[in-house]
């Protein structure tokens, strides 16, 4: 099955339960970066280079390929909704297929949020999409599986802040 023993061994364990993924990238089919989120420590040279390097290895590729590219040590795995690409870098040994599904969950926490998510939404609501990958995904790894609990968080927060600018916005007498 796909649920870790022990006594697998440390390789078989890691592959399957400490899903690590390096960064995850939103751009749109012209190759403008949305969103980029990196759960491993590079100078931002390093990712600029990355960030061209990989929306033009995507971008260059042929719809019909598979969604997964060996790059450099690690492995891409992307998939284009409407006219945005969602790429995530994971480890070699990690499992593609989870990581589509952790891709799809984003984009449905999204369209639960936003109501069918569409690149202006990222564009002009980007903290709020970089707020559902928070609280969905920490470290690299998926905190939160159940979109009904993420989006209730997503909202708490959003209430949270209106109360907040409510009370900023009355006067203090």
């Amino acid at each position: 099955g796909s649920s870790c023993s022990p006594g697998q061994g440390q390789k078989r364990k890691q592959s399957c339960c400490l899903h690590k993924i390096h960064f995850i990238l939103l751009f749109s089919r012209q190759g403008k970066l949305r969103l980029q989120k990196w759960y491993t420590t590079l100078p931002d040279k390093e990712k600029k280079k990355i960030i061209r390097e990989i929306i033009q290895i995507i971008l260059s590729r042929n719809q019909k390929t598979s969604s997964f590219v060996d790059w450099k040590d690690l492995k891409l795995v992307y998939k284009r909704y409407a006219s945005l690409y969602f790429c995530c870098a994971i480890e070699d040994q990690d499992n593609e297929l989870l990581t589509l599904e952790v891709v799809h969950r984003y984009v449905e926490l999204l369209d639960r949020y936003f109501g069918n998510v569409c690149e202006l939404d990222i564009i002009f609501n980007f903290e709020k999409a970089y707020f559902i990958l928070d609280e969905f995904i920490i470290g690299g790894e998926v905190q939160e599986t159940s979109k009904k609990t993420a989006v209730k968080a997503i909202e708490d927060s959003d209430m949270l802040q209106e109360t907040v600018e409510e009370y900023m916005n009355k006067p203090a007498f």
